[in-house]
């Protein structure tokens, strides 16, 4: 496996970085995540993150909402994508922990930069009828995120 870089590069004194290589959930949900969560603080992130998996707050989904309901609040199409939105949360949690073991509060920091990345393609297949055979591949997403002190 290489080594996955940042898309961007910060300040080590006032940011924080975590990273999650390979995870099985979904690309497209996890877009939609981090357009959700850019720019929050991190306790309202957690919080907003808790909410999509109790079914209690939906992700707008802008770009992959081809024939999907609309949900309650200020929003047209979305949707509550559990699984991703709790690797989201590990991933959150990591970086504040990294943001305390630098010496940086980590409630008074912000979301800088979320980023999603295309994984490897774990290849697979399903057995069909007369010796033949279909591919069952499954995706998985790396997740960087930049938590940044908020002055």
């Amino acid at each position: 496996m290489s080594r996955i870089q940042y898309s961007v590069q910060t300040d080590p004194e006032t940011t924080s970085k975590a990273i999650g290589h390979e995870l099985h959930i979904s690309p497209r949900h996890s877009r939609e995540i981090c357009r959700a969560i850019k720019g929050m603080r991190t306790g309202h992130a957690k919080k907003y993150l808790d909410n999509v998996v109790a079914l209690k707050q939906a992700v707008p989904f802008k770009r992959h909402n081809d024939s999907m309901g609309h949900r309650k609040g200020p929003m047209a199409a979305g949707r509550y994508p559990q699984k991703a939105a709790k690797e989201f949360i590990k991933i959150l949690i990591n970086a504040q922990a990294n943001a305390e073991y630098k010496g940086i509060e980590p409630e008074d920091m912000k979301i800088a930069h979320v980023a999603t990345k295309k994984g490897r393609v774990i290849r697979g297949y399903r057995a069909r009828a007369r010796g033949s055979s279909s591919p069952k591949n499954t995706e998985t997403v790396n997740i960087e995120m930049i938590l940044e002190e908020v002055q």
